[in-house]
């Protein structure tokens, strides 16, 4: 079992920076895939990032590349997504989400959840 917490969503201004982070607890060692996903009412859930703890694997979805970093602090069990430039189109639930399968990028492919956080970005 694996339980996932986000933190970090707010709102901000168009140009602005936040930092979500995400923590793990449980059997994580079994759920080496821990990415991110977003989803907007009325939409499909959509991968942001995906990524493997080991470091092994890393995808961004195109509009954010070279805007948004994620990267791992494993001694608080903890991926952290630095979001800069964001933009209006960002704005959406942000979730992370953990799984067994290997480069998975699709939300069937990821056995945990977390409860998401909301990200808000005005123009």
């Amino acid at each position: 079992q694996v339980q996932l917490v986000e933190s970090g969503g707010g709102s901000v201004t168009a140009g602005g920076s936040l930092r979500l982070s995400c923590t793990a607890s449980g059997h994580i060692n079994r759920s080496p895939a821990m990415s991110w996903f977003r989803r907007v009412p009325g939409k499909v859930r959509e991968l942001v990032v995906a990524t493997m703890w080991d470091g092994t694997y890393t995808f961004y979805e195109a509009s954010v590349k070279g805007r948004f970093t994620v990267s791992s602090d494993t001694a608080k069990n903890m991926v952290v997504l630095q979001m800069n430039s964001l933009q209006p189109e960002d704005t959406a639930v942000y979730s992370c989400a953990a799984g067994r399968m290997y480069r998975a990028q699709h939300p069937i492919e990821y056995d945990y959840w977390g409860q998401g956080t909301q990200v808000t970005v005005t123009s």
